[in-house]
């Protein structure tokens, strides 16, 4: 990798991990299902008007729409409003790599090597010690919501893998018009049907921009800026090569909210981070990776998702 596109990654990795605090910031004023929703619909709604659908079937395209649009951000948000921290939710998400690994081998018969299932049962024992953690001092729902949305993000993994677009980028862009309408419908079943939009509402308000702040950066840098590169990036090199960058995410995003959000993890919570983030790296990295296969790339959506490659690695990235 040149050091041009070396220090792409890095930025990528760094907009990632402030996306979660942008996350919290419409967490404070929006509810989490209608928040959910309208980080899509702001998207969707061009890329429907402007951007072709990409030439993939219909099933692999709702999929990867459900599992990453819906599942993951119904569970992330509903986790992170009811106590889960905003640093701690950035690394449980690396979960999404071992959940994909383990999908990809019992749906699509790819074969996991010894090097991965260790890896794997290095970073379980991470959440394990992390969620020893909770359960002695918090509750532990919002960090098994938020292994729940790692899992819908690893279904979402498994549809963008099967869909193989010649184009990932307008892909991932389609993958948000699937979300918006089954978000919106859950938020006015659970959180009442205007309870949102007075939200919406509200925050054009000189109280509510930091709301409004939080949405433009998931949007424009979170999705369309960091996808967009990472994209470029997964095009260019293996995934083998691309993904370990993302395992520098959550040391953004636990850095950050220690920073701004005052969030200080336990001495437990840190070592349980730094077990899973060894064991994703130990399990994603290969001693001799080979060139990547030029007719077929992997989309990555924003937040750093996990994707896999054309060989049978994953990672979260």
């Amino acid at each position: 990798m040149t050091t041009r596109d070396r220090l792409l990654g890095l930025t990528v990795v760094l907009l990632w991990g402030l996306n979660f605090l942008a996350i919290r910031a419409g967490l404070d004023h929006f509810p989490p299902y209608f928040f959910a929703g309208l980080r899509f619909l702001v998207i969707a709604v061009p890329v429907v008007l402007f951007v072709p659908r990409p030439a993939v079937p219909l099933r692999w395209l709702l999929l990867y729409g459900a599992g990453f649009g819906v599942v993951q951000f119904a569970f992330l948000f509903w986790a992170m409003s009811t106590g889960m921290p905003t640093g701690l939710a950035s690394l449980v998400l690396q979960s999404a790599a071992p959940f994909t690994v383990l999908l990809g081998a019992v749906l699509l018969r790819e074969r996991v090597s010894r090097r991965q299932l260790l890896g794997i049962a290095v970073a379980v024992a991470g959440m394990a010690m992390i969620g020893w953690d909770r359960a002695q001092h918090a509750t532990l729902l919002p960090l098994l919501l938020t292994l729940l949305a790692a899992l819908g993000w690893a279904f979402g993994n498994i549809g963008s893998r099967l869909a193989r677009p010649d184009n990932p980028m307008r892909l991932m862009l389609w993958m948000t018009v699937i979300p918006p309408l089954p978000l919106l419908a859950l938020s006015a079943v659970v959180e009442g049907p205007t309870t949102g939009w007075s939200a919406l509402g509200q925050s054009l308000s000189p109280n509510g921009w930091p709301a409004l702040a939080g949405l433009a950066y998931i949007v424009v840098l979170g999705t369309i800026a960091g996808s967009g590169l990472w994209t470029v990036l997964m095009s260019r090199y293996p995934a083998s090569t691309v993904a370990p960058l993302s395992l520098l995410v959550p040391v953004v995003g636990i850095g950050a909210a220690w920073l701004v959000l005052d969030e200080k993890p336990s001495p437990l919570a840190l070592a349980g981070a730094v077990v899973v983030v060894g064991g994703c790296l130990f399990g994603t990295l290969r001693a001799n990776p080979r060139p990547a296969d030029p007719t077929v790339t992997a989309p990555m959506p924003d937040s750093a998702a996990p994707v896999t490659s054309p060989t049978p690695v994953a990672a979260r990235v």
